[in-house]
This record gives structure tokens, sequence and C-alpha cells, in this order.
């Protein structure tokens, strides 16, 4: 990590506490509700004028489709926005192939070498 750089640890706790409630959460169930109503109206639309022979009506036909279902998942993401924080816990580090722990270990030496000069280069430019 640089410097500035701060790795954020998501609370469980205080990530249930972060939930949608009250006023908030009624503005997020009625933009749905609003999104979802001008989703269906544009599908029923398009659906006719492709009935009707506009064939370029046929994409639109899928389109706000999943275009509501996207909406919906956002929906609940900002409803339930633990279910990230539980995501993010339960992952585990990435591993590493073993042909490239050596490269791994190498790297890590050269940024302890690069950290200790940075440091002595600060020190040395506070003492004059």
């Amino acid at each position: 990590m640089g410097d500035g750089e701060e790795l954020s640890a998501v609370d469980p706790a205080s990530s249930a506490a972060s939930r949608l409630t009250g006023a908030e959460a009624v503005k997020a169930h009625l933009t749905l509700a609003l999104g979802l109503a001008l989703c269906i109206a544009a599908f029923v639309f398009e659906i006719r004028r492709a009935l009707g022979g506009n064939s370029l009506s046929w994409a639109y036909v899928f389109e706000w489709p999943l275009l509501g279902g996207f909406a919906v998942y956002m929906w609940w993401k900002v409803i339930h926005p633990e279910s990230e924080a539980k995501k993010g816990k339960s992952a585990r580090a990435p591993q590493i192939a073993p042909e490239f722990n050596g490269m791994l270990a190498a790297w890590q030496a050269h940024q302890e070498e690069l950290t200790q000069s940075r440091d002595s280069n600060h020190s040395d430019g506070e003492s004059s």
C-alpha cells in the first residue's frame, strides 16, 4: 500500500445500521415503483408498435424488461447494503500460483527497501 491508502474494514454491525429505513426507504420504494411503471408503459407501447410492423421496436420490447430488472437489482442493493458487506467479509485473499511465489517475495523485499530508503531520506531531510 502507498501513502495515504487505507484499508477500510466493514463492520457488519455498522452496515446493518446503514440499512435504509423510514423516509429514505419510502423514497427508494416509490422511485422503484415509478421506474417500473415507466418500463411497463414503454414495453406495452413498443410491443404494440412491433406488432404493428415496426421491426426496430422489437429491440425495445426486450430492452425495457431488462431495464426494469436492472432497476429492481439496484433497488435491492440500495435497500440491503449489508449483503455487500457480508460478501466482502467472506472473500479471501487471492491465491498466487506457486511458480510466482519467488517473484512475489522479491517484489515485497523491493517494496520494503523502497520504504526504508524513503524513511531514511525523510529523516535526513528533517535533521538538516
